[in-house]
């Protein structure tokens, strides 16, 4: 134990830029390309010296138990397996009090689970003096699922594999979006098993791996905000849209309020819709919320990075 009275950590959401889909593994995953984008809206994970683990959830879809837009406080929660996972790999006893403060809308496509789980290996690492290697740190997060690896890296970075493989790229500049969450949660596993069978009845085309990633990293490394615009593609889409057809709607109003583009985020139902800077984003954000198709409106940037100990 090191001794500290409390470990707070930052966990921000994500969104994808680019999110290519190849087909169903083996190993009952699909090929990825994808890129991802952590941006200014948080989740807070304090840790602070415990008996045993406990774990309280407060704010966005807190609750007692697993459930449809609910966030669990028990050991079926990522936070509690990382907790266990990091003590099993350090040797050391899994005490301590674990609090999450969510802001990040739950089953959004925002991968706030997978951030909230990078965070505590951060801030865990941090009060039980571990001082575990980085690639160690990468190699529980992706032990703990596709989306956490860039929880810990943060700012742009390119996923492979299954996501879980993630490399930093180069990224000029500022992006500023309006995030808008459409009605309830969509289940991840779901909207892959729709892009499935979509490809096999014919709906959509039958791909032989992921689309590349190129356009995206090409618009990023430039700075324009045009060409973010033209190249920002997600494979998942159709699926979330047959889905959930009320997305088209989301996605129209996302258009016709003025936004630069827009798509689904990940699995969805999230609409992220690129700006062109602050004052467009905020301008956006106020019209959308006005257009009564999302529940829940954010304005926000990035890249930020991803899980540190604050201060």
């Amino acid at each position: 134990m090191s001794g500290r009275d409390a470990v707070v950590v930052r966990a921000p959401a994500k969104i994808n830029v680019h999110l290519g889909v190849g087909p169903l593994r083996a190993d009952g995953f699909h090929a990825l390309t994808t890129v991802y984008l952590a941006v200014s809206l948080h989740d807070t994970v304090t840790a602070r010296p415990g008996e045993g683990l406990s774990l309280r959830v407060t704010g966005e879809g807190a609750g007692a138990a697993a459930g449809p837009g609910l966030v669990p406080a028990d050991r079926t929660n990522l936070v509690w397996r990382a907790a266990e996972l990091l003590a099993e790999h350090a040797g050391v006893r899994a005490d301590a009090d674990l609090e999450v403060a969510k802001s990040i809308p739950v089953a959004a496509g925002l991968a706030g689970g997978s951030a909230d789980a990078a965070a505590t290996l951060v801030a865990l690492d941090a009060l039980w003096g571990t001082r575990a290697a980085r690639e160690d740190l990468l190699r529980l997060a992706a032990e703990l699922g596709s989306d956490v690896p860039f929880g810990l890296v943060g700012g742009v970075a390119l996923g492979t594999g299954r996501g879980e493989q993630v490399s930093p790229v180069l990224a000029t500049g500022r992006w500023h979006w309006v995030l808008g969450i459409a009605g309830e949660g969509l289940s991840t596993p779901a909207v892959y098993g729709e892009l499935d069978r979509m490809r096999a009845d014919g709906r959509v085309p039958d791909v032989t791996g992921p689309t590349p990633a190129e356009p995206v990293l090409a618009a990023l490394r430039g700075g324009s905000t045009a060409e973010l615009a033209a190249a920002l593609s997600n494979d998942l889409q159709p699926a979330a849209l047959a889905l959930r057809p009320d997305l088209r709607r989301a996605l129209r109003a996302a258009g016709d309020a003025g936004a630069r583009a827009a798509l689904v985020s990940g699995s969805g139902p999230t609409v992220a819709a690129l700006a062109d800077d602050e004052q467009s984003a905020v301008r956006l954000a106020a019209e959308l919320a006005g257009a009564g198709v999302f529940r829940t409106v954010r304005a926000v940037s990035g890249p930020v990075p991803g899980a540190r100990p604050a201060g």
